[in-house]
């Protein structure tokens, strides 16, 4: 089958149309693959930014499809179902689900290293044990989240990371209560969905941050209020709350430098919230006496803090009710062999997602 490898960090993607798949195991569900979102943590993955382990590897890890075939012990999903995937499963059985932490399931280790594909005859991986960049794919039945087979499978892809990671955020993970003052920094994909979940919570203004100006217009259309630069971040502050600083703040960028500001611009007794991904060796530095002083919330975000079994179909509602725009997000729909140019488009902040559609 054709599907885009990465063979090497920082080099383009190798399309190629001889891999192949291993046996379906146990517990195991085949995905045909339909639509598959582009997103920057693929990009993130390609630069080192997110280890991924041996290479080659399949990249993508943002889609959705039709279930194939089924392995042994699987009883909720069988041939024929549209399903999400989800990079990180909700096994139900571990630690982490049992205490309705669902987002940090345990088994997601074992699934990333799984390998799932055969490249030149040899074992290869995809990216956190998905590989949505290729036509079919195997993944653990509590990676495959069922969904109504009358929802465009290209509106759903997008659900299973940047729209859960950037909506959940605001909603579970900062929990924005109705009325509050609330800052985005990063409006790419996640940070969009992000003001979209800010918006879905009630939040009174909805402040956007980004070096581009096309993004902050996207961004208002979106839901943010206000749409600035970096440089005018502390005149929009004044503005917006009298200086005193946002009551939240999401950082959808993942670099020490927009993490500190994240930080800084929450009032005393605020919560920022760490959406981006940012390297494993780079550090950021607070004093201990403002930790003590402030008393504000520093919290990371994996995934959005979801339950993809219930969080999913939760955000599909919302889409049908009109109040989530997913459409809206889907700025290019490209083929398997034109992965390299949407990503080099995202990088140049010339869309906020593309889409792969599978023929």
């Amino acid at each position: 089958m054709k599907a885009a490898v990465l063979t090497e960090l920082n080099k383009d993607l190798q399309i190629r149309d001889d891999v192949g798949l291993a046996e379906l195991g146990k517990g195991e569900v085949h995905l045909k693959v339909v639509s598959s979102g582009v997103c920057h943590s693929d990009v993130s993955a390609q630069n080192g930014t997110i280890p991924i382990g041996a290479m080659p590897c399949v990249l993508g890890h943002e889609g959705a499809g039709v279930v194939l075939e089924v392995g042994d012990g699987v009883e909720d999903l069988q041939a024929g179902d549209h399903a999400i995937v989800s990079f990180t499963p909700a096994c139900r059985l571990c630690k982490a689900c049992l205490r309705g932490q669902a987002n940090l399931c345990e088994s997601m280790v074992q699934m990333a290293i799984t390998p799932h594909f055969v490249i030149d005859g040899k074992p290869a991986s995809g990216m956190t044990g998905c590989g949505t960049f290729a036509e079919e794919m195997i993944l653990p039945q509590g990676a495959v989240i069922k969904v109504d087979q009358d929802i465009p499978l290209d509106v759903v892809s997008l659900i299973g990371c940047g729209v859960t990671t950037g909506v959940g955020a605001a909603i579970n993970t900062a929990q924005i209560k109705p009325g509050s003052s609330v800052l985005v920094i990063g409006c790419g994909g996640v940070g969009i969905a992000a003001i979209q979940g800010a918006r879905i919570a009630g939040a009174a203004e909805i402040v956007a941050v980004d070096t581009l100006p096309a993004k902050l217009e996207m961004a208002k259309k979106f839901g943010a209020t206000h749409g600035v630069t970096p440089d005018d971040l502390e005149g929009a502050k004044l503005e917006v709350t009298g200086g005193e600083g946002f009551d939240y703040a999401l950082e959808c960028v993942g670099h020490p430098q927009t993490i500190r500001a994240t930080y800084d611009a929450i009032r005393r007794g605020g919560t920022a919230v760490v959406v981006g991904v940012g390297r494993m060796e780079q550090k950021i530095e607070f004093s201990a006496f403002e930790l003590f002083y402030a008393e504000k919330t520093l919290k990371g975000s994996m995934y959005g803090s979801a339950n993809v079994r219930t969080d999913f179909p939760r955000l599909l509602r919302l889409w049908k009710a009109g109040k989530l725009d997913l459409e809206g997000m889907i700025s290019r729909r490209v083929q398997l062999d034109d992965v390299n140019d949407a990503f080099r488009a995202m990088q140049a902040g010339e869309v906020i997602r593309s889409v792969i559609d599978f023929k």
